[in-house]
């Protein structure tokens, strides 16, 4: 088959690798229709996150077709069911899953060991990502092999589009959960740094959860816009002071809500000179990531409000202002997505239509031309918000 292959740093090609098999008998396998490049693909093209592999397919937004199914499936799953794949792999068993912390589950990181040494305690399988969170081979490619089948998967009803319902694999539930996060109130002021893909989600999810205001921070035009069309109120950051028009806002109180969907790789500006030094350890590998807008919303949040973290983080940041959170007592809610925890309520409101989340693709292409497209989508040529590939 077809897949798109990690080969090192900005070398994503599309290869011939092995068609996946059945391994394990709560395995399935899909046939791909749809997939998307994620923003957290481009930490793995710019080689930011640590364990990747040559050889590692990638990819982490995917639905498809069930063609073949293990004997344990008991049936939950079958062949023909059209089926989303969350990103976290889940088996539905252990004691975290059995709480709703589906991204942490105990069972399916199959390189635990591994995990273990660099967190301290293992998290959950993922697809298409790190070795730190079990290698296993993403969703980029014509067939995908789904372990714990029976619990990482969502059935999709048959007046659902593909467009519609891919992006319940990730981006969709975690904006939702950066929203839910906040534990938003009518009178809120709820501020999302970055209008990216998840970005997008989490505006409208505030939204949707009441906010009384939601504020869009980022610079580029068609970002704004669309975040604009989502009902939010929007900041340039190269044109206007974050914390100058936050303050108008507030009334000079600051928002109650903060939440951070750009995670590691803040935009480097000399407008902003924490960014230039985070870029310049980076470069001395004295830190992994660019927690410009961390320090932001520490500095911009109301005393006693809520951050919440649905960006990436891959390692060790400095000059975070730890004593600024302590003293104004605010509370960080963050970590990879429980896809399935809300999945349910989700489908639930595309198909009533409060929500469309296919408004976020601005480019579709076949599987072949991926790694043009990871370049347009890193470079945002074109207007280049959201890519769907179509194996």
């Amino acid at each position: 088959m077809r897949a798109l292959v990690w080969h090192g740093k900005e070398d994503i090609r599309c290869d011939q690798v092995s068609d996946p098999e059945i391994e394990e008998p709560r395995d399935a396998i899909i046939k791909v229709t749809s997939c998307a490049i994620c923003g957290s693909d481009l930490h793995l093209f710019h080689n930011f996150i640590p364990a990747m592999m040559p050889g590692d397919i990638v990819g982490h937004e995917t639905m498809g077709e069930v063609v073949e199914v293990g004997s344990g499936m008991n049936g939950k799953l079958k062949k023909g069911d059209r089926v989303v794949i969350p990103f976290t792999i889940t088996c539905g068993e252990c004691d975290q899953c059995r709480r709703g912390n589906f991204s942490v589950c105990e069972r399916s990181n199959r390189k635990k060991e591994l995990a273990d040494k660099v967190f301290g305690h293992a998290t959950g399988g993922l697809f298409g990502y790190t070795h730190l969170t079990g290698g296993y081979p993403g969703g980029q490619a014509e067939y995908l092999r789904v372990p714990y089948a029976d619990s990482t998967h969502i059935k999709v009803p048959d007046s659902m589009s593909d467009e519609q319902a891919l992006f319940l694999s990730d981006i969709l539930p975690t904006g939702w959960q950066a929203a839910v996060q906040c534990d938003i109130e009518p009178t809120d002021t709820v501020v999302v740094w970055g209008c990216g893909p998840v970005g997008q989600m989490a505006i409208r999810s505030a939204v949707l959860l009441g906010a009384a205001q939601v504020v869009a921070i980022d610079y580029l035009p068609e970002r704004l816009s669309m975040a604009e069309a989502g009902g939010a109120v929007t900041i340039n950051f190269k044109e206007e002071s974050v914390i100058e028009r936050l303050n108008d806002l507030t009334h000079g109180k600051g928002p109650e809500k903060c939440i951070d969907a750009v995670g590691m790789e803040s935009h480097v500006s000399t407008s902003h000179p924490d960014s230039l030094m985070d870029r310049a350890m980076q470069m001395m590998l004295m830190e992994n990531d660019r927690p410009h807008v961390l320090r932001e919303m520490i500095y911009v949040c109301r005393p006693g409000g809520i951050i919440s973290i649905p960006g990436v983080y891959s390692g060790l940041i400095d000059k975070l202002p730890l004593g600024m959170a302590m003293n104004k007592g605010l509370s960080f809610r963050m970590g990879q997505t429980h896809v399935k925890r809300w999945t349910d309520d989700l489908v639930r409101r595309i198909e009533e239509g409060q929500l469309d989340p296919s408004f976020v693709i601005t480019h579709t292409a076949g599987l072949e031309d991926g790694p043009e497209m990871y370049k347009v989508f890193r470079d945002k040529q074109d207007s280049c918000i959201k890519v769907v590939l179509k194996p």
